[in-house]
């Protein structure tokens, strides 16, 4: 995989993209809310049952999957024009 890993840590949106790729699945699998989770205590309970959990883990790895992989190149690499960003492409095109 050539992915420019120093670029995606850089970006936030990319944390986010990570964040939900692991809370979503597991929330949806034991059928909770955002809300259910009110106490520290709640949320690392609910983060071991998931992990000794063989079908929430594959699912929590196929969502990150997808946050990891660019759907606009071929295979699992990034453009050779993203390889070479040192930080997050900013340049925005009206239309």
């Amino acid at each position: 995989m050539n992915i420019n890993w120093k670029v995606r840590l850089r970006n936030p949106i990319f944390w986010w993209q990570a964040a939900v790729s692991i809370l979503a699945p597991i929330l949806a699998y034991f059928g909770l809310n955002w809300e259910d989770m009110t106490s520290w205590p709640a949320l690392g309970n609910l983060f071991v049952q998931a992990v000794q959990n063989p079908v929430v883990v594959v699912a929590v790895l196929v969502s990150m999957w997808h946050a990891v992989t660019d759907p606009t190149t071929t295979g699992v690499t990034d453009s050779a024009r993203a390889l070479t960003y040192d930080y997050p492409n900013a340049e925005k095109k009206n239309k």
